[in-house]
């Protein structure tokens, strides 16, 4: 027999959707809770409750559960060919990421990862959270490159996790975007949330989460704008969908509405998007440590062919 599991809305999950707080209240993923909610799994207040209802502080949240979970996904233990580890010591490890390479396995992803890469050269990291995302406290997508910080002791786990919660930390990118953003310093200040009808796609919508990115040009070209990019917040997607709900994605960044003739002409096959800085105190010695990246082979060649 299944497990039924009954509890109160806790206050941080008001207004949530039902499918989002249930992932987060569970450990589940987002589609897990949506297919319990679809099964008729899920109650609220004795009533039951579709993926999309919004959560209430106290209301009643009742969830029957299957006989058993489907398994997380497995660290393979893969080495990956050009990535970098940029710095080690006892409680972190900061590695260059290339394109193509996920921070963690996860459902549907069966190509390399950070996890399995720094598994298969012998690194040991920490065990908290969620097996597939040990001692992962942040994310680049399989499409973005460059810096990414992995924890290596229990310890640095929560500090970091901690501090990336508290925004302390400070992560710059480099952005080739399309055409040329009017002011070339500025802001963007827009919620971030799933498409309305694109899963595989987020957006700037009304419900979404508070999203910050702060921008300044570095170089003009013809067609395109180089940005230095600084992230506030840390939604997912967040430079490419901010960018595109402006009218000027990404290069290359096809998912978000980029040219593919101008991809074509440059050479991308992903968008132009760089981790270059990466910077925050250690979780260690309490020191300010910083680190830095040069862009690789793809992204510097799509310079080249701009500039003429």
């Amino acid at each position: 027999m299944g497990e039924r599991r009954a509890l109160p809305v806790p206050d941080g999950l008001a207004g949530e959707r039902v499918d989002a707080g249930l992932a987060r209240l569970l450990g589940i993923s987002r589609t897990a809770a949506a297919d319990l909610a679809a099964a008729g799994a899920v109650g609220l207040d004795g009533r039951p409750a579709a993926k999309s209802d919004r959560l209430s502080a106290g209301a009643w949240l009742e969830v029957d559960l299957p006989d058993a979970r489907p398994a997380a996904p497995e660290v393979v233990a893969t080495p990956v060919s050009g990535m970098i580890v940029v710095h080690d010591d006892e409680d972190i490890v900061v590695i260059d990421k290339p394109v193509g390479v996920a921070a963690h396995p996860s459902p549907g992803w069966e190509g390399p990862t950070v996890v399995g890469a720094l598994a298969a050269s012998g690194y040991r990291i920490a065990t908290s959270g969620a097996a597939e995302r040990q001692g992962v406290v942040h994310r680049l997508d399989v499409g973005t490159s460059g810096l990414m910080v992995v924890t290596k002791s229990e310890h640095a786990y929560s500090r970091l996790k901690q501090a990336f919660r508290d925004r302390t930390v400070e992560k710059i990118y480099h952005a080739l975007v399309q055409g040329h953003p009017d002011p070339l310093v500025g802001t963007i200040d827009a919620p971030i949330g799933r498409h309305p009808t694109q899963d595989h796609r987020w957006a700037v919508v009304a419900s979404g989460k508070p999203s910050v990115t702060h921008y300044e040009a570095i170089e003009a070209f013809p067609a395109a704008s180089l940005l230095e990019v600084h992230l506030e917040t840390g939604r997912t997607h967040q430079i490419r969908v901010h960018f595109s709900a402006l009218r000027h994605p990404c290069v290359g960044d096809l998912t978000y509405g980029a040219d593919p003739v101008l991809a074509r002409r440059l050479g991308l096959e992903r968008q132009w998007l760089h981790a270059v800085r990466l910077a925050f105190e250690h979780p260690g010695t309490g020191e300010w440590v910083e680190f830095t990246t040069t862009y690789p082979a793809d992204l510097q060649g799509a310079l080249e062919v701009l500039s003429g």
